[in-house]
């Protein structure tokens, strides 16, 4: 369970730190015979900074209410 946590917490961070990130993609506009013509398309993937500070309180709550093997 500690690992879970401790993984929670890093991912709750990296989260709150980064809001998102974009990548490109080609995207085909013209294809006649031998020529083609493309176009770069950007894609934004972005996510709240609240699903980080969420995943850092339950990952909290795991390291220090799960159950450890004695």
């Amino acid at each position: 369970m500690k690992k879970i946590g401790v993984i929670l917490l890093v991912l709750g961070v990296l989260l709150s730190v980064y809001s998102g990130f974009n990548f490109i993609t080609k995207e085909k506009v013209v294809d006649i015979g031998d020529i083609q013509i493309t176009a770069d398309k950007k894609h934004n993937v972005v996510w709240s900074p609240i699903l980080g500070i969420a995943l850092l309180v339950i990952g909290g709550g795991v390291l220090l209410f799960g159950s450890s093997k004695k």
